[in-house]
């Protein structure tokens, strides 16, 4: 694992795609084009932008600007409800499009691929060639507004800080040799997996800048991370392999699936949030079965917006959107089971436990959870069947809903919602196509 024995070479290619949800709907609307735009999940004030175009971000605004603040910003910008179908169409066109140039081996999120290149790809003039192909391919098959910048390293970790360093439309290769000073003017948050509080946790221990981090030996690394990982992240910033190229090491076993929503004002009554809640429960139920899952215990999570009055005598927190509030969250244990009328029934009797009094009288954020997961092929059948048929009631649902829209076929309980509460823009998970809805 000796630097001195990496040949100068790039292993992996990241891209990354830039401002995602904003350039699609750049691409989709030609005449946002070259205009700060923002994508938000609602068009309240109080919500916060989930992407922001590169007009907007010169003005300051970005993911997690507030929609009151960047229109107070920028007046004229242009608000757009975001719609994860098309960004997960768009992902998909452009993955497809990229493997039409090296395969594609990772689709760590939405906006990100990575190919891991192999024999002579690896030399430097024929690496930077396919990433220079790949953005050309992009733009032609894809769409002139979508762009996206590559990193190029030894491996997988380095290849996603590379591209990072230059936004939008980079090109930046790390090779051995120039490691790791290359890298020592990045700020500690830049490396993926330091967030917030592990940069706390880092200064705590009187790490503050990259050159002290880069500092440290292996046995240094191994200390201040009291792990494995410290290990593995002083090779991969010096550009060495570990055998898992950066990648993240999963158990492969899921261990839940849920949703949950900032409910639009409408909504945040008692009755609307139950009716999100069932709409959340529906949609989750749904996908337990698609994917192939039973489950063991259910989730809700309520969170209360509270006035100034409120918030200064009790315990409180402060929401993205600057909301101050107070949580409530239960969960219950049942036997497993995968249909949608009793997984409602053992929310209703969590419901009815929530928090009364005057705090607790503004929901505005419903999240449903379904844990204990355990795979089809290891659940044990009753030994007498339900007499009321609900397995087969939700089979049948799944059957019309598949065919027409998951909202066709449902429970009276979700109908004040049944338009509320989409599928949410995801960063890390790759909405699933369900039929004709994706999920």
């Amino acid at each position: 694992m000796s630097a001195s024995a990496n040949p100068e070479r790039f292993g992996f290619l990241h891209i990354d795609l830039n401002s995602f949800f904003a350039s699609v709907e750049q691409q989709l609307h030609p005449e946002y084009r070259n205009r700060p735009l923002a994508v938000v999940p609602t068009k309240a004030d109080t919500t916060c932008c989930i992407a922001a175009s590169y007009e907007a971000k010169a003005l300051g605004i970005k993911t997690g600007t507030q929609v009151g603040e960047a229109k107070r910003i920028c007046p004229e910008i242009v608000l757009i409800e975001g719609d994860h179908a098309d960004y997960a169409k768009y992902s998909k066109a452009i993955s497809d499009t990229v493997e039409l140039v090296c395969p594609v081996a990772h689709n760590p999120s939405i906006d990100e691929m990575v190919c891991q290149l192999m024999g002579r790809e690896q030399e430097p003039p024929r690496a930077r060639r396919i990433a220079l192909d790949i953005k050309q391919a992009i733009y032609k098959n894809v769409g002139e507004a979508l762009r996206c910048s590559i990193g190029m390293a030894p491996n997988r970790y380095l290849a996603k800080i590379a591209s990072d360093m230059q936004k939008p439309d980079g090109l930046i290769g790390l090779l051995p040799s120039q490691l790791p000073r290359a890298i020592a003017h990045l700020e500690l948050r830049d490396l993926p997996g330091v967030g917030a509080r592990t940069e706390v946790r880092l200064n705590a221990k009187g790490i503050h800048t990259m050159p002290q981090l880069l500092a440290l030996d292996r046995a240094g690394m191994h200390k201040l991370w009291n792990s494995v990982w410290g290990d593995r992240l002083y090779h991969w910033l010096r550009g060495e392999e570990t055998g898992d190229d950066g990648a993240p090491v999963s158990s492969g076993i899921q261990k839940s699936l849920g949703h949950s929503h900032v409910m639009a004002p409408e909504f945040r009554t008692d009755e609307g949030a139950w009716a999100v809640a069932n709409k959340l429960l529906h949609k989750a139920a749904m996908r337990l079965r698609m994917e192939k899952f039973y489950a063991g215990s259910l989730a809700v999570t309520i969170r209360f917006a509270l006035t100034k009055e409120q918030a200064a005598r009790m315990k409180s927190r402060q929401h993205f959107s600057g909301l101050k509030h107070a949580g409530w969250g239960l969960e219950a244990r049942f036997r497993e089971c995968q249909d949608t009328l009793s997984l409602l029934e053992v929310m209703r009797q969590l419901w009815r436990q929530r928090p009364q009094g005057e705090e607790f009288r503004r929901p505005f954020f419903v999240g449903v959870t379904l844990r204990e997961l355990t795979p089809e092929s290891e659940h044990q059948a009753e030994l007498f069947s339900d007499p009321n048929n609900r397995p087969q009631l939700s089979a049948t649902m799944d059957k019309l809903n598949l065919k027409y829209g998951h909202t066709t076929l449902h429970f009276a309980g979700m109908l004040p919602a049944r338009e509320s509460a989409p599928t949410r823009i995801a960063f890390t998970q790759i909405p699933v196509q369900y039929g004709v809805d994706y999920m």
